[in-house]
């Protein structure tokens, strides 16, 4: 990064991106920093795909399927038709123009070159302004504990659609893996004015960036506020398996559960207007504002609304954080 971010934000893929896309809009270039999950990373066909990572990055470029919320706008198939031709493992679609990022990102990896690297020299590629880091380069996996064994994540969200009935969630290889080298410095920046973590699933998502090992007590030292979008509205998820998740691991689907999976971390909560009555019964300040972004004003608008939000923490005084 050439400039320090005056905004972190912790993200997953396709309901975190648009919320990092709001904040990319509303900011300055150069003052937002996007935290990313890798937790989903794998090897397919030979290649290195980071689903999150890409989601962002064309997010932020203008380029996404915007029907999908993944993959490239005006994504051609020939590559997936011919491995079906072939009957090669085609369960999980890789677009033409995709397989150029990922085609480059694994030749890289391969020379020695970190991720956070070539997420850097990708974004410039793209002409992204902010920063797009991994959360480590090291490797981690989600790992399901599920009825029908341990999947990976790509095994249970994309192949089985999320079918198989989850028991745990293991988040391998994060407490050896050292966070990314450029958060340690942005966290105690005097420069940093908040943290957003994205309504993205707190199990699947931001999980496993807060399993990195020293990373939950490094957020809760940080002096800026940390707010958190809830990713439920009125007992649903806007897109994913969020809700079911919650309900087989035995989590009540409500704000309130949110807040207490994040205790210790964030200093406020922001949840719609839908769920208003749950706000006076969070335990954190609560913000009630329309989180449903279906447009481009929508996330443009929440993004106001939680930076204005983290501003008015950072006025009145706020209790010292501690990780359980």
């Amino acid at each position: 990064m050439t400039k320090t971010a005056k905004v972190l934000a912790i993200s997953g893929g396709i309901g975190g991106a648009k919320l990092a896309l709001g904040l990319q809009r509303v900011l300055p270039p150069g003052d937002l920093a996007v935290l990313v999950n890798t937790g989903d990373d794998f090897r397919h066909l030979g290649l290195a795909i980071s689903p999150d990572l890409d989601t962002v990055l064309y997010t932020f470029a203008g380029v996404a399927n915007a029907g999908a919320g993944w993959g490239r706008e005006g994504e051609t198939w020939n590559f997936l038709e011919e491995l079906r031709r072939i009957d090669g493992p085609a369960w999980f679609q890789l677009g033409d123009r995709d397989l150029v990022v990922h085609v480059e990102r694994t030749s890289r990896l391969a020379l020695g070159e970190s991720l956070t690297s070539i997420m850097a020299a990708l974004g410039r590629r793209f002409g992204v302004p902010s920063a797009i880091l991994p959360m480590t380069d090291d490797a981690v996996a989600t790992l399901l504990d599920t009825d029908a064994g341990v999947l990976e994540f790509q095994e249970y969200f994309v192949r089985r659609r999320c079918e198989p009935r989850i028991r745990a969630v293991r988040y391998a290889g994060a407490a050896t893996a050292t966070a990314n080298p450029a958060l340690t410095g942005l966290l105690a920046s005097p420069e940093l004015e908040c943290v957003v973590i994205c309504p993205s699933n707190p199990y699947l998502s931001i999980g496993p960036v807060l399993a990195i090992a020293g990373l939950r007590d490094a957020l809760a030292r940080c002096p800026v506020p940390v707010v958190v979008i809830s990713p439920i509205i009125g007992g649903r998820a806007v897109k994913g398996p969020t809700v079911k998740l919650m309900r087989e691991l035995g989590v009540d689907v409500s704000p309130r559960s949110i807040t207490e999976h994040y205790a210790g971390l964030i200093d406020g909560l922001v949840v719609d207007s839908e769920d208003m009555a749950f706000a006076s019964a969070t335990g954190v300040p609560t913000l009630v504002t329309p989180t449903l972004m279906q447009t481009l004003v929508d996330r443009e608008a929440l993004a106001r609304a939680a930076l204005g939000f983290a501003a008015s923490l950072a006025a009145a005084p706020r209790l010292p954080r501690t990780v359980p």
